[in-house]
C-alpha cells in the first residue's frame, strides 16, 4: 500500500513537486478524546540526485493526509533521476518512497 502520492515534473531549470502523505495526524487533543496515543508527522525530507532539496520539521498543526508542494532547481539532475520522500512520525515509524522526475533531459 502506498503511503504517499508523489508528482514531480521538470520545466526548464525548475522541478515542481506535489506530495500527498497518507497519515491520520492524531493530535494530542484528538488522541485524548479517543483514548489513544498522539501520533503525527514530525519530520519530512526530500532528496533528488543525491542532494537534500527539502528538510522540514513539523508538528500537530498539519492536517490529516497533508499535501506538501515545493520547487527546487533541476541543475545537476538527469533523465531517470527520482524524487525520494521520507517522513517520520511521533511513534518512530519512517516511510520512504520515490518517483521518477518527469521532463528531465
Amino acid at each position: 500500500m502506498a503511503n504517499m502520492k508523489i508528482k514531480a515534473a521538470a520545466k526548464g531549470s525548475v522541478v515542481k513537486s506535489k506530495v500527498m502523505i497518507k497519515h491520520d495526524m492524531l493530535t494530542y487533543d484528538q488522541a485524548k478524546a479517543k483514548g489513544k496515543e498522539a501520533n503525527f508527522i514530525t519530520h519530512i525530507t526530500a532528496k533528488a540526485g543525491g542532494k537534500v532539496v527539502l528538510d522540514m520539521s513539523s508538528s500537530q498543526f498539519l492536517s490529516k493526509n497533508p499535501l506538501i508542494q515545493f520547487a527546487f532547481s533541476a541543475e545537476g539532475l538527469k533523465a531517470g533521476d527520482k524524487l525520494e520522500m521520507t517522513w517520520t512520525d511521533l511513534s518512530g515509524q519512517t516511510v520512504t518512497e520515490d518517483k521518477e522526475i518527469k521532463g528531465l533531459k
